[in-house]
């Protein structure tokens, strides 16, 4: 093949990586929305997610029939399915319960996590960049958070504190996954459904309310939940796989960007000034760490 064909080849593929990030990020930036439509039906964020990661789950075994053949259940596989189960319920529950953009921005402290379980689990040094991003994640939190009447600047209802934590475990997921590298990308992603589903039922029972299966109308919003979700996992892998991990993180965060006009558009949401600027450090910390992680792979 030529030098041309070779970079046009190239081209393509950069091209169709970036389509597929913001393909992903759109749609997690608007996911919220189909659960709360769920909820308007009686059908609890809970049952909903369950429900769809479970259609996800049986939609991918015939996709990936030939990557499953032969895998064997593991102790990491079974963490990442857990930890990635519920990070996703959480993320779930915290958007339809929450202020999408508060939750979200919360969940955006990730690179706070990442850069402390890099440490413990996988034994990467924090260097001072490593410890500024540390600063200004919280720096980021403590602005959003903060209200004199109220004290510590912590999260002030349950959907953010649900949104804080799926965070973490977003973070801590992604460690895992790092750290099993033998694993296939379908057979983690498998994990992941089948991780919500699991997590989802134990959940179910400490729902308020009676448990109400979705009318016709909701189960077709379910299907197309669960196919969507599907769609955008191989988009998402596809995209990481093909794209420098600084540059995934900037394409990343147009889902806060997705969240913010569709959240103030489909449910009247808006957003403080104090918040804003708590918001800019976060997303500042979350750029930044993209940065970090490429200097501080490249051999010296």
């Amino acid at each position: 093949m030529s030098a041309k064909k070779m970079s046009e080849a190239s081209l393509a593929k950069n091209t169709v990586a970036l389509v597929s990030l913001i393909t992903g990020a759109t749609i997690w930036g608007l996911i919220w929305h189909p659960y709360r439509v769920l909820e308007g039906m009686a059908v609890s964020a809970a049952l909903g997610a369950t429900l769809t990661y479970f259609i996800a789950f049986l939609l991918g075994f015939p996709l990936f029939r030939k990557q499953l053949a032969g895998f064997r259940p593991s102790w990491m596989l079974a963490s990442i399915a857990l930890v990635a189960g519920g990070c996703n319920l959480g993320y779930v529950l915290a958007t339809v319960h929450g202020e999408v953009m508060r939750v979200l921005l919360l969940f955006y402290l990730a690179p706070l996590w990442t850069v402390l379980l890099a440490r413990m689990l996988l034994k990467e040094k924090v260097s001072p960049a490593g410890t500024a991003v540390i600063a200004l994640s919280l720096a980021g939190a403590v602005v959003m958070l903060w209200q004199p009447r109220l004290g510590l600047p912590l999260p002030q209802n349950k959907a953010e504190w649900l949104g804080l934590a799926a965070g973490f475990l977003f973070s801590l997921a992604n460690v895992l996954i790092r750290k099993a590298h033998d694993l296939s990308i379908e057979v983690k992603s498998m994990a992941v459904f089948a991780g919500v589903v699991a997590v989802g039922l134990v959940a179910l029972p400490f729902e308020p309310g009676p448990i109400v299966l979705p009318p016709l109308a909701g189960w077709l919003l379910v299907g197309l939940i669960g196919l969507v979700l599907l769609a955008t996992n191989l988009f998402v892998q596809f995209g990481l796989t093909h794209t420098p991990a600084n540059r995934a993180i900037v394409i990343f965060l147009f889902e806060l960007v997705v969240a913010a006009l569709s959240s103030w558009l489909l449910a009247g949401e808006a957003m403080t000034l104090k918040e804003w600027v708590g918001g800019a450090m976060i997303v500042a910390a979350s750029l930044f760490s993209g940065k970090l992680e490429v200097r501080e792979t490249q051999p010296a």
